[in-house]
């Protein structure tokens, strides 16, 4: 059953609207302001918002607003509710990333419907795609089925890079949006002195370079694949289409930068204050988290110690006797450059 958050401070609009919701077989959430609003749908995240406009404590806007900003509630398809039928209010709503817009009165055909077109569209979005170059396609594909949307033009340039082969050199400008198909790639960052420092770590199903786009900047870093990888070209306008016309796709970019800024927040802070065998342990289990295949401690990959010392950011040699030292402690094994961890509860919990 679907959660619909409905937010009306008339009580006996709200009733009527909840009445209607509840018939057509949706478990409904009622707020009777903006602020009340915005706890209920950050405490129950429902899986569609309908908000009147005109409210007090809060108006509609400011609810849309706020929830905009937070990753867990910016993707909720939102509706407004309103008796003004201005096209500036339309035109308003609608800047902010409003879904739909309901005048009142309405009668229950006009809600249902706008209600179902919009859980139609998102349940498309939330579908699983198989993460693939075929996987791609489904997936604009189906994007493009989005009345909204203007028709994607351009074939997808898939091409396959060996080990250590550049995807994309820092200072240039990006032609587009790059698709791990298959394979593994870092993306870094280097000094004067050509040392570099790894900037992230990607796998199949992951999307880089997209930073660069949504700034209208040039490359900020550079990448390389760590194996032999399949990767595929979005290009620039196509992604920009699909990203300026679907709410859903933004919202998920949004949170690719969110939790992008927040990892690279807290590295670098482990860089400025941790330990060498603090930060050799934290890559360990971040590599493990990030590349392990089913549930194992063991990397599914090859690194090489010059790429896991530029990811710890240390030299070599101080990472090699490290890890060298975790092997005698125990706490790791390391077998033809395959590192598995035997105890991860002391690598999370090292201090010193």
């Amino acid at each position: 059953m679907k959660n619909i958050l409905l937010i009306e401070d008339n009580l006996e609009m709200r009733e009527n609207t909840a009445e209607i919701l509840e018939l057509a077989g949706y478990h409904v959430i009622s707020g009777e302001n903006g602020k009340i609003g915005v706890d209920l749908a950050t405490k129950h995240l429902p899986d569609l918002i309908i908000c009147d406009v005109m409210m007090p404590e809060l108006d509609g806007y400011g609810v849309l607003h706020i929830l905009s900003k937070h990753p867990k509630t910016a993707g909720i398809p939102f509706i407004f509710l309103t008796a003004k039928a201005e096209k500036e209010d339309f035109r308003k709503g609608m800047n902010l990333g409003a879904d739909d817009y309901i005048t009142k009165p309405f009668n229950d055909v006009e809600l249902l419907d706008a209600i179902e077109t919009r859980f139609r569209k998102t349940d498309i979005l939330k579908k699983e795609f198989a993460k693939n170059a075929e996987g791609l396609e489904d997936f604009m594909n189906k994007a493009e089925s989005f009345d909204a949307l203007i028709k994607l033009t351009g074939d997808r340039k898939c091409k396959t890079f060996k080990k250590k082969d550049p995807v994309f050199s820092e200072g240039n400008y990006p032609a587009g949006v790059w698709f791990i198909s298959k394979g593994k790639v870092k993306t870094f960052k280097s000094n004067e002195d050509g040392k570099e420092y790894i900037t992230g770590l990607y796998k199949e199903g992951d999307f880089i370079g997209y930073t660069a786009i949504l700034e209208d900047s040039n490359l900020t870093e550079s990448a390389a694949a760590l194996e032999e990888s399949e990767i595929c070209l979005i290009q620039r306008q196509d992604f920009l289409t699909l990203l300026y016309t679907n709410r859903e796709v933004a919202n998920k970019f949004i949170k690719l930068l969110s939790d992008n800024l927040v990892e690279k927040e807290e590295r670098l802070l482990s860089l400025a204050y941790n330990s060498v065998r603090k930060r050799v342990a934290e890559a360990l289990l971040m590599l493990r988290d990030r590349y392990k295949e089913d549930n194992k401690d063991e990397f599914s990959m090859h690194i090489s110690r010059e790429d896991l010392s530029n990811i710890v950011g240390t030299a070599t040699e101080s990472l090699i006797r490290t890890l060298s030292d975790f092997k005698e402690e125990g706490l790791i094994e390391l077998k033809a450059g395959l590192v598995r961890i035997v105890d991860a509860r002391k690598l999370e919990h090292m201090k010193f």
